[in-house]
C-alpha cells in the first residue's frame, strides 16, 4: 500500500511538472543565422533565461539557430505571416524601410562612440519608426558588428597607396562605387572563392569584419590589416509586432526588459572578442596598420551621397552632423 502511494506521487509530480513545462500561454519562435559559438546566440539564450524566469514561464523562447527556420530574409516573412517570431536582422530591412540603408553606408560613421550616439538617439528612433511602420516588426535590441577592415599584402595607409589594388568586394554596387572612387580595382565575388583567390594573386586585397577575416584564416595569404574602419554597423533583435502586442503590457514589459538584459551581455561580449581576434590575428603573423581615415572618408563621400536617395542623403547628413 505504501509502495503504491509513493508511485502515485513520483506519478503526480511528474504529471505536475510535464503540465508545468507545457503550461506557457506565449511561445516566442526566434529563428537567426548565427551558429550556437557566436556571441549573437549566447545573447539569445541569455535573452531566453531572462524571459522565462521573469514571466514565471507564462512565455517560452524557442532557439533556432544557424537558420533552422531559413535564410535571413525567409524568417523575416515567417515572422509577417505568424509562423516565427523573433529574428536577428540588418540593412536587408531596407528592401522595405529605406532608412536601413543607413546600416551599411560606408563612412556614415566615424567610430564606435559616434555609431553608438545616433543610434542610441533620434536618428536611431527615426529608423526604427520606418522599420515597425513598413515591415511590422518591432526592435527590441541592437548590436554593434565588427567594423570592416581592408587586409592586403602591402600597407595601405592612404587612398594613394590603393593605386588599382585588385579588391574583392560582396555584390553591393555602393561597396564596388566607393572602392572605385577611392582607387582600388574592386571585383564582386563569391565569399567562399576569395581565398583562393588571394593565394593565386587573381586578388590582392579584400575586407571584411576581423571576425571573418579570422575564421576565414585569411593570415594565411594577407599580411596586414588596414584599418580603414569603412562600414560601421549594427544589428536588430526584432519581434513581430502583432506577437508582441497580443500579450498583456507585463508581458511585454518582461520581453523589452529581457532584451535590454541582452543587448547590454552582447555588448559585453562583442567588446571582448573585438580585442580577442586582434591579438589572436597579431599572433598569427598579421600587421595592424593604422590609416588615415579622414582622407579615404573624403574620397569617398561623392560616390556615397551618388547612391543615396534625398530621404537618405537627409538622414546621412543628420549622422554627419551628430
Amino acid at each position: 500500500m505504501i509502495k503504491k502511494l509513493l508511485t502515485s506521487a513520483v506519478l503526480g509530480t511528474a504529471l505536475l511538472g510535464a503540465q508545468s513545462a507545457l503550461a506557457a500561454d506565449y511561445t516566442l519562435r526566434f529563428g537567426h543565422l548565427a551558429n550556437e559559438q557566436n556571441i549573437w546566440h549566447q545573447a539569445a539564450e541569455k535573452f531566453k533565461e531572462e524571459v522565462e524566469a521573469n514571466s514565471d514561464g507564462r512565455i517560452e523562447v524557442r532557439l533556432y539557430p544557424s537558420e533552422q527556420l531559413g535564410s535571413e530574409m525567409d524568417v523575416i516573412n515567417s515572422i509577417q505571416l505568424g509562423t516565427a517570431d523573433m529574428t536577428i536582422t540588418g540593412e536587408s530591412l531596407q528592401n522595405w524601410a529605406p532608412k536601413a540603408a543607413m546600416m551599411a553606408v560606408p563612412y556614415a560613421f566615424r567610430d564606435s562612440d559616434h555609431l553608438h550616439a545616433a543610434v542610441n538617439g533620434d536618428i536611431g528612433s527615426e529608423i526604427e519608426e520606418q522599420i515597425i511602420e513598413r515591415t511590422n516588426l518591432v526592435p527590441l535590441a541592437w548590436f554593434e558588428r565588427g567594423a570592416r577592415e581592408l587586409t592586403s599584402n602591402r600597407p595601405i595607409r592612404t587612398p594613394d597607396d590603393l593605386d588599382g589594388l585588385r579588391l574583392r568586394v560582396p555584390n553591393v554596387p555602393l561597396f564596388v562605387d566607393v572602392w572605385q572612387a577611392l582607387g582600388a580595382r574592386p571585383t564582386p565575388m563569391a565569399f567562399s572563392e576569395v581565398f583562393t583567390a588571394l593565394q593565386q594573386n587573381t586578388l590582392e586585397g579584400q575586407e571584411n569584419p576581423l571576425s571573418l577575416i579570422e575564421s576565414a584564416s585569411f593570415n594565411e595569404v594577407q599580411d596586414y590589416v588596414n584599418m580603414t574602419g569603412h562600414v560601421r554597423s549594427w544589428i536588430y533583435v526584432v519581434i513581430g509586432r502583432n506577437q508582441l502586442e497580443k500579450m498583456p503590457e507585463e508581458l511585454q514589459d518582461v520581453v523589452r526588459e529581457a532584451a535590454q538584459t541582452m543587448q547590454s551581455f552582447e555588448s559585453e561580449l562583442f567588446d571582448e572578442d573585438q580585442t580577442r581576434l586582434e591579438q589572436e590575428l597579431k599572433d598569427r603573423g598579421m600587421e595592424f596598420i593604422d590609416v588615415d581615415v579622414d582622407a579615404f572618408a573624403e574620397k569617398a563621400r561623392p560616390a556615397v551621397l551618388d547612391a543615396l536617395t534625398p530621404e537618405q542623403r537627409e538622414l546621412f547628413d543628420a549622422i554627419q552632423d551628430l
